[in-house]
């Protein structure tokens, strides 16, 4: 029988905490009164430090795609050559998103599971002499391959070449240190139902002076997503739009917890969390579909063994209140993902990790039942806070 709570260990959305759930009942507020205009500034001022900005935060009514389409919508023009860096379906998304606004998108290949190597990143920005390109598209943490790329390896190879950094972290941002303007991004993309372990709903973004000054310059039509127009907006404490009012008092209820907690805790227990599983799933003769150094710490990608149907083991989970996910696309039947963010304690991931282990033996593959939780426990007790993936 199914249980009557589900604990969701998705790459999101994630279980979002009672007082963030609670958030949502407040009465609704005027969206162009003096107290809305206080929460956005509350919450702009709040969230700089963990992009590791001093750019304003706008939030737009939309998922994190819809950020991503903002982004690419504002500063892309027909014609401009773009340098897409995909390590996953996620990446492949904002690469299409640049090809539908008209852009001659370039792709840097790298073999899913691993991240973007620096090295031939810089190689081919050498080649572009002529400073061709025009926009770079990168991907902090890709949850459909479980793999994080090295934000600050990616901007030294980089380095000087004029192009804009466009910046999708809507599953990395808060999970780990970011630091934007240090590292010379222009546009970061973040959402609410990742790290931030709130209802989906927002997207933030975060621009940089340069991208301010392209967006002035660029012909491209845009009209719910002109950033420009919400900027103006921000400046008086408003969304140029309709923002999903109990979306934000969530999102400011989750950022309570977030700071509460410290960001420095935050990115050691979602770290400590991924390397619990990592030994759990090893040791019950599992593979990591990520490659080490890149492994993510939201989201860990595991290798579902042949003949072992991956579905099947997800709803017998799912069946016992815990709800996992499995792989997209090509890798549709062929991994699990299981995410680590959001209001899950040690015992729930241990809990869940023994229901797991006992779907995959029910498909007939070899488990010495009790050992992957065994391993977790261990991974938990030994307090790893800081876990060289």
């Amino acid at each position: 029988m199914a249980s009557t709570k589900q604990l969701l260990f998705l790459p999101g959305p994630v279980t979002v905490a009672e007082p963030v759930l609670t958030a949502m009942t407040r009465p609704l507020i005027d969206h162009r009164g003096p107290e809305f205009k206080r929460t956005l500034e509350r919450m702009s001022s709040r969230m700089r430090p963990i992009f590791g900005t001093r750019h304003e935060i706008m939030l737009l009514g939309a998922s994190g795609t819809g950020g991503l389409e903002a982004a690419i919508a504002n500063l892309v023009e027909p014609g401009d050559k773009v340098l897409a860096c995909p390590v996953g379906v996620f990446g492949n998304r904002i690469a299409s998103i640049a090809k539908m606004w008209g852009a001659d998108v370039e792709v840097l290949d790298t073999k899913w599971g691993r991240g973007v190597d620096q090295r031939a990143l810089a190689e081919r920005l050498r080649a572009d002499t002529n400073c061709e390109i025009k926009a770079i598209l990168l991907t902090h943490n890709e949850t459909s391959t479980g793999v994080a790329n090295e934000m600050h390896a990616l901007a030294t190879a980089i380095g000087k070449h004029p192009a804009l950094v466009i910046v999708d972290s809507v599953s990395g941002m808060g999970a780990t240190p970011f630091m934007m303007d240090d590292w010379g991004f222009d546009v970061v993309i973040a959402a609410s139902q990742k790290a931030f372990a709130a209802p989906p709903g927002l997207a933030m973004v975060a621009v940089s002076d340069r991208a301010w000054e392209k967006m002035e310059k660029t012909r491209s039509s845009r009209f719910y997503f002109d950033l420009r127009r919400a900027r103006e907006f921000a400046k008086i404490g408003q969304t140029p739009w309709t923002p999903p009012i109990p979306i934000i008092f969530a999102l400011e209820r989750a950022i309570d917890l977030y700071e509460r907690e410290g960001d420095k805790k935050v990115h050691a227990r979602l770290t400590l969390n991924a390397h619990a599983i990592h030994a759990a799933v090893t040791a019950i003769g599992l593979r990591l579909y990520s490659q080490p150094p890149y492994h993510s710490n939201t989201v860990v990608a595991i290798h579902c063994p042949d003949r072992v149907d991956a579905s099947a083991v997800l709803q017998t989970c799912r069946d016992q209140g815990y709800v996992l996910s499995g792989g997209q696309q090509q890798l549709k039947g062929k991994i699990f993902r299981i995410g680590t963010m959001g209001d899950i304690t040690r015992d729930n991931i241990l809990a869940m990790l023994g229901v797991f282990e006992d779907a995959v033996e029910r498909q007939g593959f070899a488990v010495d039942l009790g050992a992957g939780v065994q391993a977790a426990r261990e991974a938990f007790k030994a307090g790893l806070h800081s876990v060289a993936f």
